[in-house]
């Protein structure tokens, strides 16, 4: 069985693309005559509140739960999953709401129930932070929403904080990143219950994309809404794409100094300068990757890396994938469908080499 826990505040599109997917699975191998019939049996699901009431959504709006369930008399085995999508906590003063709230000291010990019943346990985006509360990630590696990772990291000093990957699996705890992680991280539960194959088909007919990390989505839409300095520096980044600059450069393009910089960035992001720099480069390689057929060593130069082969490490350091598997990928999922490259030849342009 799989519960999904609907805190108040819950995000909707996490929760209802959690339940899509588990039903979509559920049909998947109902049909499939070749199927065991406990995967399908195992995608059971349903909804629960802490209270068995319905909640309210972070947009205000009402979720209803599976009715008639008492939380508090719930008894959870090896064969379950308890997964919990991020409420609407996207700030250092919503987190400390968050985790003030007497349901979620209510949630903290049905989160250690389950696992001492044998079950997995599965948070997303702010959620993790429950999850964490709970103790069970000490020790453990895991990842969160990515602008929330230094205040995660700076809570929980006991976790391994992975905020480069999508999903993070450590055994019988499950974590993934921002919302729309939620996705993957079900896809993962999917493939546990069902099998890889079943995961694999659930992906396609969906047409969701096997995601492994996060770091190519910082679109720093976050960054540039509030932080003046760091919006500078992608600026500055961006608009010299193609050669490397200094520290001092970067820090004169911000009218900052070179400490002050280094300090912003580790406060904001929990990274150096130089780590955002490279992010930010593999972030538009990834977009180049995605909509051009230009050679991958191409692509390195055209984002500041002359020596492709660093290229490629920094890359895979990012993203979790070599630049080949990510255009691979991108064209697996829009196989059918007219790439970008096809659309510019209909319309009379030249392609990119």
């Amino acid at each position: 069985m799989i519960t999904h826990l609907a805190l108040d505040g819950v995000l909707e599109g996490a929760l209802g693309v959690g339940l899509d997917i588990i039903d979509t699975a559920a049909g998947l191998a109902a049909a499939d005559a070749h199927a065991p019939v406990r995967s399908e049996l195992l995608l059971a699901q349903r909804v629960v509140s802490m209270d068995g009431a319905h909640v309210r959504s972070g947009g205000g709006r009402s979720i209803s739960v599976t009715a008639g369930i008492a939380v508090d008399t719930m008894e959870f085995g090896p064969d379950d999953v308890l997964v919990m999508p991020g409420p609407s906590a996207a700030d250092r003063p919503r987190i400390d709401r968050l985790l003030t709230q007497p349901d979620t000291a209510r949630a903290v010990e049905l989160i250690r129930q389950a696992a001492a019943g044998g079950a997995t346990v599965v948070a997303s985006c702010s959620a993790t932070f429950v999850l964490a509360a709970s103790g069970l990630l000490a020790g453990r590696d895991a990842t969160t929403t990515w602008w929330l990772a230094p205040l995660f990291a700076h809570r929980f000093p006991d976790v391994t904080v992975r905020a480069d990957r999508m999903v993070v699996d450590s055994g019988m705890v499950l974590t993934a990143g921002a919302a729309f992680a939620h996705a993957d991280v079900m896809l993962a539960v999917v493939a546990r219950l069902g099998g890889p194959d079943l995961a694999h088909r659930v992906a396609r007919y969906l047409v969701l994309d096997a995601r492994m990390s996060q770091s190519r989505y910082m679109v720093l839409e976050h960054l540039r809404a509030t932080d003046p300095i760091l919006r500078a520096v992608e600026h500055h980044v961006t608009a010299n794409l193609d050669r490397q600059a200094s520290l001092r450069e970067l820090a004169t393009a911000a009218s900052v100094s070179p400490r002050t910089l280094a300090r912003r960035t580790r406060d904001s992001l929990g990274m150096s300068p130089t780590e955002f720099v490279h992010r930010l480069r593999v972030a538009h390689a990834a977009g180049l990757l995605a909509t051009t057929r230009r050679p991958v060593d191409a692509i390195a130069a055209a984002v500041g890396y002359a020596d492709p082969a660093a290229f490629r490490r920094v890359y895979r350091r990012h993203t979790g994938e070599t630049p080949s598997t990510t255009r691979a990928r991108v064209e697996f999922v829009g196989a059918g469908q007219p790439s970008t490259h096809q659309e510019n030849r209909k319309a009379g342009h030249k392609a990119a080499p």
